[in-house]
């Protein structure tokens, strides 16, 4: 025969049970139920781009919660070329010699000229960017009566048959680059080398009244690095 604390030590163990089995039966259905660990199962969300430093146990919290506040990311350093998968484009990568000065605007002028064939193929390609990036300011025609212009009220720019029919290569590329004047911005965040160059191509199309021209014979490549000695 069992005693009285057997008794009440064995209802305890079926209460428990009883209570254990219930909860598992209720709640939500997708909850993975009790977790012995949850950080095993699911670990601190990591914010990008934070360097969360060094560990508390070790170092002091103004330590850690100083470095746990600065960004990881880093900008590269100088003159640091990205890797390009082709060869054949990596010269795109290359640094671009010319200040955002006037002088910078008047060399490029001279002495820049574009690494991309003129064909149809390449105007082509120009103008879908062109009508993306472009054309609400500078017109389908390269005009300037772009709908920005019709409907905002913005000041009119240049027309590329008129006052900029003669512009050169090389400032179409600087102020595609650094932007010029005060109503156009810079492009260089939104377009790469490679599809400015296009731009470019188109926006001389449209100066020669959507015909292909002979493009100008270029100096040495200005856009690529000095050899080093």
């Amino acid at each position: 025969m069992l005693s009285r604390t057997m008794r009440t030590l064995h209802q305890l163990i079926g209460l428990s049970g009883a209570a254990l089995l219930l909860a598992s039966c209720g709640g939500d259905p997708n909850s993975p139920g009790l977790e012995y660990m949850p950080d095993m199962y699911r670990s601190p969300a990591v914010e990008a781009y934070v360097d969360y430093g060094q560990d508390p146990y070790y170092f002091e919290d103004s330590v850690v919660l100083k470095q746990r506040g600065t960004q990881s990311a880093r900008l590269p350093v100088a003159g640091t070329i990205p890797f390009a998968a082709s060869q054949e484009k990596a010269h795109f990568n290359f640094p671009y010699p010319y200040p955002a000065t006037i002088e910078g605007y008047e060399a490029a002028g001279a002495n820049l000229r574009s690494p991309i064939p003129m064909t149809q193929e390449n105007v082509d390609k120009g103008k879908v960017i062109y009508e993306k990036f472009c054309q609400h300011c500078h017109g389908a025609k390269g005009d300037g009566e772009g709908s920005v212009v019709k409907n905002g009220n913005y000041p009119q720019p240049p027309s590329y048959t008129g006052p900029l029919k003669d512009l050169p290569e090389g400032k179409i590329f600087h102020s595609l680059m650094y932007g010029r004047n005060v109503a156009m911005g810079s492009h260089a965040g939104q377009l790469t080398k490679e599809e400015r160059w296009l731009v470019t191509r188109y926006v001389q199309y449209l100066q020669n009244g959507g015909t292909l021209v002979a493009a100008a014979p270029a100096p040495a490549d200005t856009t690529a690095p000095a050899p080093l000695k």
